[in-house]
């Protein structure tokens, strides 16, 4: 069950789903491997990867998948969050 996100964590759930695409891409890693190496569905990694979705998932289902693309969970949401003056500055 999936908890529903915070208007205001949107953006942040988003950007961290194409931080992982991207650096899983990077890997050159297909779902189905990133999904399998970091015991996670692939149904559940496509959800987080979702460009113009936001949803919520578990620390464990991050930390697993921080630990199969070889990065620090703190390097992985730094590479994903962007300042507020950047993301709304047209």
């Amino acid at each position: 069950m999936r908890k529903e996100v915070a208007f205001k964590n949107r953006d942040k759930f988003i950007q961290l789903g194409i931080a992982i695409a991207s650096l899983r891409k990077l890997r050159g890693m297909s779902q189905e491997q990133l999904a399998e190496k970091a015991g996670v569905s692939r149904s559940l990694l496509s959800i987080i990867e979702a460009p113009n979705a936001a949803n919520s998932f578990s620390m464990e289902a991050f930390f697993d998948i921080a630990d199969a693309l070889d990065i620090s969970p703190a390097d992985l949401l730094n590479a994903s969050l962007f300042p507020d003056n950047v993301i709304n500055n047209s």
